[in-house]
């Protein structure tokens, strides 16, 4: 069993990848902390416009569906804001453009918990492997968290520094703490649900997969339902 994580931050701020990342991800985190007044918000890196299996479908216009899709959800998870860098699907690239953007992200909200994809989890068995846009985002993250957020003499006109007190990375293999997400799960299944174009057989399998992975979770942490993360404590 992990350790359990009572604490909420006073603000948070989650960096994924793709429109449905961070609910997918941490969803039932950023409802129990909005909830109980956490400023959660949430940065997203692609426009999820290349996320659909229809050759048919026009990018452009499943971007402008995602983001309307993702602004929904946050609004069931009770996100203070949404951000978008907009990005085309599989064109991040871990360089200074990119990590400028999240620094000063970083250095605008000021969160104490910055929530993100594990770059190290990559295989999941022989039947998944987290995809590039996952890593790309979760290293970018790190390095703009520590040291570039905290010194001054990085992207020096990207605000006043500030340092991040703790990095919690979801998707990890090596979870070591949890948040208790059993007043939650709902929340997040209803999130998860929001993101209809991801599902073209309907919505009903994806929510009983988050309930199921959240279950797993929870007899990991000795509740009923649970998000895992692997964490860096940075001070601050």
């Amino acid at each position: 069993m992990g350790e359990l994580l009572h604490e909420v931050p006073t603000r948070a701020l989650a960096i994924y990848a793709h429109p449905d990342d961070p609910d997918v991800s941490c969803g039932g985190t950023l409802a129990a902390w909005a909830s109980r007044g956490c400023e959660v918000r949430v940065l997203l890196c692609t426009d999820g416009g290349k996320g659909s299996a229809d050759p048919g479908c026009d990018p452009a216009d499943l971007a402008v569906r995602r983001a309307t899709e993702a602004v929904e959800a946050g609004s069931v998870l009770g996100l203070a804001g949404q951000e978008w860098l907009n990005y085309p699907d599989g064109e991040l690239a871990d360089d200074l453009r990119f990590r400028g953007s999240l620094v000063a992200a970083i250095r605008r909200h000021r969160p104490e918990v910055v929530l993100c994809p594990d770059p190290t989890a990559i295989f999941f068995g022989q039947e998944y492997f987290n995809h590039r846009d996952h890593r790309v985002t979760g290293l970018a993250v790190l390095d703009s968290v520590s040291p570039a957020a905290a010194l001054p003499h990085y992207f020096a006109d990207a605000g006043p520094v500030h340092q991040v007190s703790t990095i919690l990375m979801s998707g990890t293999l090596e979870p070591d703490v949890w948040v208790d997400i059993t007043a939650t799960v709902d929340v997040k299944e209803a999130a998860v649900g929001c993101h209809r174009s991801q599902f073209a057989d309907g919505a009903e399998w994806a929510s009983t997969a988050v309930r199921l992975n959240a279950e797993d979770a929870g007899n990991h942490a000795g509740v009923a339902f649970a998000e895992g993360f692997r964490r860096l404590r940075l001070g601050g």
